[in-house]
């Protein structure tokens, strides 16, 4: 079986061809450079033959260097990107970079506030583009953020939704049943999928991360294997630990999986999406 990451950075340190972002500097890379062809090293090994790329911050909305990639490799590619969403149209943005192999967009909140973060008509806009043209919005939250998502997808309720990294629980403190409770009504919303992703991040933070069975069971009982996707969050990822320590999770560790849940989890729900 070949597998699909569903979320993958890469950068460059060729700055005369795409430079920086205001705001962010050199020293901040870590690591300094991580190419498709870096990445190909680690991802190979284990299976994983096609990729989901997400724009990196250090770029900001300029997607250049992740649409070049796409080009390069148009087979193994699909990409998230980021769109401004306080430009007066952001859909426009959208609907160019989709014919660029492009499938989703990501967002995040900005404000100190989680409450109305999504209010704004940038963000309407991009819902409701989604809806017509079948692109997923990402976003790149904690459970504090989700009930104003619940509520933008009661409002646009045909727009894809790809949830990051499990909704972040267990990244600023003790996974709670709080947390979990809210990632998991979102299962309500039949368009809403989740990235059951970035396990260096979470819980215990460090593998095998069999910490975090009983949340990422709670959330295959929510939302059934169909709706969820496995990633690694590479490279940074593999900072701390190996590129196999995240995939074994799902692929060795997770008894609770049966055969097909682990066929969706690591490849069906993202080709079906991304690729299909």
């Amino acid at each position: 079986m070949r597998y699909i990451d569903a979320h993958i950075h890469i950068w460059t340190d060729d700055f005369a061809r795409y430079p920086l972002a205001e705001g962010y500097r050199q020293a901040e890379m870590n690591p300094p450079t991580f190419t498709p062809e870096a990445l190909f090293r680690h991802t190979q090994p284990s299976g994983v033959d096609r990729i989901v790329l997400i724009q990196m911050s250090y770029y900001q909305f300029d997607n250049s260097y992740m649409l070049d990639a796409l080009r390069r490799w148009p087979e193994t590619f699909r990409g998230i990107a980021l769109a401004d969403w306080n430009s007066e149209r952001p859909d426009q943005a959208m609907k160019g970079l989709a014919s660029q192999g492009v499938r989703g967009f990501r967002i995040y909140p900005t404000g100190p506030s989680a409450s109305d973060w999504l209010d704004g008509e940038g963000f309407a806009k991009m819902f409701r583009c989604g809806a017509e043209e079948n692109l997923a919005i990402c976003p790149l939250i904690g459970p504090e953020a989700l009930p104003a998502l619940s509520r933008q997808c009661e409002k646009f309720p045909d727009t894809p939704v790809i949830i990051d990294h499990l909704a972040r629980t267990g990244a600023s403190g003790p996974i709670s049943e709080g947390d979990i409770s809210a990632l998991c009504a979102l299962a309500k919303h039949p368009q809403v999928k989740v990235k059951v992703s970035a396990f260096y991040a979470l819980g215990e933070k460090k593998p095998p991360h069999l910490d975090l069975d009983p949340l990422i069971r709670r959330v295959l009982e929510a939302f059934g294997p169909r709706r969820l996707m496995w990633a690694s969050d590479a490279p940074l990822q593999m900072l701390n630990e190996t590129y196999e320590d995240s995939i074994s999770l799902i692929r060795d560790r997770q008894d609770f999986l049966s055969p097909e849940d682990k066929d969706w989890l690591l490849r069906k729900t993202a080709e079906r999406f991304f690729f299909g």
